[in-house]
């Protein structure tokens, strides 16, 4: 492609890299310019024009935009992912409903490489999204960037972007009591966090923060999954919601996680059910460790040990003003 002034005797079919006032119009950068459009200049004194001529092994950045897009999300429907139209040089991918959006990275980082003209940004990976949310942006930086590159591009990124959707449908909810606690405080957050992801809370039981009685909750609550909120923070793997759910013929997979807010978080199940021991600050609806592990385990994502610790990398969150402890000292 070249770039640069050029004459108006070769301007026709050239793409204006500058927008031009006229006296009675205004013709736009990324116009193709038309032998009507030289005229108009050349009535008004122009002599040259700052344009861009692309060669004959060259793509135009919307064809090339909507190529990429195309490559990179093969089966809209399967992916659960909508492709708008390209538009100076950008096609937006934007989710087809709540989920959290699977990546293949290594495949994205290749294509980012190819061509420095040739870009698409993302959300992070796993992020959660609601309906209609962006999770990626093709943009073609130039007017337009050789075939070969192009066709690089396309091949390095070819179905590389999904969105996972919720497939829990209903959740149970045991809150334990304590003297003076919170009590079902919190309650109104944690529903929002499930109608986000299209999940109904089917009911919420009440308890004395006992071993045997949260047990016995456990067994009786309702939900395809089940979530736990102690009135006294689960300080151990062996502290008394973990051991209820052990009690209850269940298993804990994990207990604590590196993410802050969210460190007292602990994950298990129950048979057929994931069980989430949500950490006390899942009551307030700010975003906490809490809600990257529910958000994943809704949408059918297995959550190992190593998951989990990856998300230290990023883990260090908003501090939160009812935090009891801050984590600097304040300057008096």
């Amino acid at each position: 492609m070249k770039f640069g002034p050029l004459p108006l005797s070769e301007a026709t079919g050239a793409v204006l890299a500058h927008s031009v006032a006229l006296p009675e119009t205004r013709l736009r950068k990324g116009l193709v310019l038309t032998q009507d459009h030289v005229a108009m200049l050349r009535a008004e004194g122009h002599e040259t024009v700052v344009a861009a001529v692309l060669d004959a092994e060259d793509v135009d950045e919307n064809t090339a935009a909507a190529a990429l897009a195309r490559a990179l999300v093969p089966d809209p429907d399967a992916a659960k992912l909508r492709i708008e139209s390209a538009f100076t040089g950008r096609v937006n991918i934007l989710a087809d409903g709540p989920g959290v959006v699977t990546l293949d990275e290594a495949r994205l980082r290749a294509l980012n490489l190819v061509h420095p003209m040739i870009t698409l940004a993302t959300v992070p990976p796993f992020q959660q999204m609601t309906d209609g949310g962006m999770v990626g942006t093709v943009k073609i930086i130039s007017y337009g960037v050789p075939k070969s590159a192009l066709e690089a591009a396309c091949r390095a990124g070819t179905d590389a972007m999904a969105l996972a959707p919720p497939e829990i449908k209903s959740a149970g909810l045991v809150v334990t009591e304590i003297p003076g606690g919170a009590g079902e405080k919190g309650v109104a957050a944690i529903e929002a966090r499930l109608d986000a992801l299209d999940i109904s809370l089917d009911a919420v039981v009440s308890v004395p923060h006992e071993q045997s009685r949260i047990c016995e909750a456990l067994k009786a609550v309702p939900g395809d999954m089940v979530l736990i909120l102690t009135g006294s923070a689960t300080s151990d793997p062996h502290d008394v919601a973990p051991e209820a759910v052990r009690q209850a013929g269940g298993q804990v997979t994990r207990f604590g996680m590196p993410v802050d807010p969210g460190n007292l978080l602990f994950l298990g199940e129950l048979g057929q059910r994931p069980i989430i021991g949500l950490p006390g600050c899942a009551r307030s609806p700010a975003l906490n460790g809490a809600d990257w592990v529910l958000s994943r385990v809704a949408c059918g994502l297995t959550v190992s040990h190593a998951d989990i610790a990856g998300m230290g990398v990023g883990g260090l969150l908003k501090e939160i003003p009812t935090r009891p402890h801050p984590r600097r000292k304040r300057r008096s």
